[in-house]
């Protein structure tokens, strides 16, 4: 495949746990600040990217859940918990292109899940057609494994690309221009990787986990990158049998399911769903098998290591495997269960283990605090998005400043096209087929009360901004669909 060109081409809550624009829940001794590093000094850095794993799947963040994920949370007992992380994106490939760029999906083009119907293919019967969007991540981006790399990094890549194949494939972003794809594209492994076993590990978890540990073992004595975007819990679901003989007995003791209605949506009011919490659980064992190989190996108190979901969980559609309650939604919604994420960060020396953060910050933010972290002089012409989370890691506060969304699509989960934009406490959707809804987050973070008519002026404030930011970053807006009579006029 090509290397790089030039050419063009991420129930029981307490509201106060999950809202605020607040600070850090501790203070520390200030860690010196990150400069240069000689190469000997820089951390290592794991990167580990769940598939549509919900904000309340993991018991760090929701100790009722039917789960069990013991090593994601002894993870974040061990590091940072960000409780108001969010993706750059309710759906896949965006987020992934926001980690890798350090940039806003809209920016780089990749706003919808690679493999989305464009428009001149559109044929479902909505008010507007979706906004074109670009089916791969452009070469001349220099990503986030490109600046590791040229900096002395060894780089390790196996799982869910979705960024685009052929000569877009992460061979050619930094990563091993060896790897090889599995089936129809967009999964890349070493080529040493064993053959996929079916019937225990049809999700490739334990095929990605093992070939990391292997790289780990091997590259313990030189600064190492190894990013882990693994498949589950994405549907098709797919687990060790005896993990789901266990959750079937367990599940006979957990709630009856229970549904609800977003908009004309059904949407799963419980967690109960014994095939996705075998997935999760193996998923979360794998990932402990990870971590212990850096225990093993010394490298523990010099690497970073860094756990996240690419989107919500999936609760409105395609098998409604999980619930996020009392986050709405999920997955393919920009409501909070489909962009507030598990956010964890452990950074040895820097972070206070089982710190909490309350501050919102996204995906996007990633990459300027991973260079800061290994030393290395930011990219300005990356960075124009993303924000480094250093002083939060510190304890320190940090002015984020609005997060804003992009979304011009319909989802296969039932969300319209629309765009967000957070600024303190308040949260503006702005629905492209004409309406508006405004919520106060640190009281209403359910998302329950629209706040929009009774607060004109608010929303009138945060409309200008997201307008403003969208002609910024040259967000491309869907457009009216002929073939539907009388579609409203969308928003500009």
């Amino acid at each position: 495949m090509p290397l790089k060109t030039n050419m063009s081409r991420w129930h029981n809550l307490m509201a106060a746990s999950l809202a605020g624009w607040v600070l850090c829940a501790h203070a520390v001794d200030p860690a010196p600040d990150v400069v240069t590093a000689s190469p000997s000094a820089k951390p290592n850095i794991i990167l580990i990217l769940a598939d549509d794993l919900g904000y309340m799947d993991i018991g760090a963040n929701n100790p009722k859940t039917f789960y069990e994920t013991p090593k994601i949370d002894a993870l974040a007992a061990r590091g940072m918990n960000f409780k108001q992380g969010y993706a750059a994106c309710p759906v896949c490939s965006p987020t992934r292109a926001s980690i890798m760029t350090g940039k806003y999906p809209a920016r780089v083009g990749v706003t919808a899940h690679i493999g989305a119907l464009q428009p001149d293919k559109w044929n479902r019967p909505t008010n507007l057609r979706p906004a074109p969007y670009q089916q791969f991540l452009a070469l001349d981006e220099v990503t986030l494994a490109e600046a590791l790399r040229n900096a002395g990094y060894t780089n390790f890549f196996a799982g869910k690309w979705h960024l685009g194949d052929g000569e877009f494939y992460p061979g050619a972003q930094g990563f091993d221009p060896q790897l090889k794809v599995m089936g129809k594209g967009q999964f890349y492994y070493p080529s040493d990787a064993p053959p996929v076993d079916r019937e225990n590990d049809g999700k490739t978890t334990d095929r990605i986990a093992d070939a990391a540990v292997r790289f780990i073992d091997a590259n313990k004595d030189r600064p190492l990158f190894a990013y882990l975007p693994f498949q589950a819990v994405h549907i098709p679901i797919s687990a060790r049998p005896d993990l789901v003989a266990k959750y079937e007995c367990k599940q006979s003791a957990a709630p009856p399911d229970a549904w609800g209605v977003e908009r004309d949506s059904k949407v799963r009011l419980v967690q109960n769903h014994a095939g996705y919490a075998a997935m999760l659980e193996q998923m979360d064992s794998a990932i402990g098998r990870v971590l212990a190989a850096l225990d093993r190996n010394d490298l523990a108190d010099r690497t970073v290591v860094v756990f996240m979901s690419d989107n919500g969980g999936l609760s409105t559609a395609e098998g409604h495997p999980t619930s996020n309650l009392p986050l709405r939604a999920g997955k393919g919604w920009l409501y909070e269960g489909g962009i507030r994420e598990p956010m964890i960060i452990r950074a040895p020396g820097i972070t206070k283990p089982g710190s909490v953060c309350e501050t919102p910050v996204t995906s996007t933010d990633f990459y300027p605090t991973l260079l800061e972290l290994a030393g290395i002089p930011l990219q300005p012409q990356q960075h124009v998005d993303g924000m480094s989370l250093v002083p939060l890691l510190k304890g320190k506060s940090l002015a984020r400043g609005p997060l804003y969304w992009h979304y011009p699509h319909y989802s296969n989960q039932g969300g319209a096209p629309g765009g967000v934009v957070r600024d303190g406490d308040w949260k503006l959707i702005e629905w492209y087929e004409g309406t508006v809804e405004l919520y106060n987050l640190a009281k209403d973070p359910e998302e329950a009360n629209n706040l929009a008519v009774e607060n004109p002026g608010k929303v009138n404030e945060l409309r200008l901004k997201l307008a403003a930011w969208r002609k910024q970053v040259g967000a491309v807006m869907p457009t009216p669909n002929p073939d539907v009579a009388a579609s409203p006029k969308p928003v500009k």
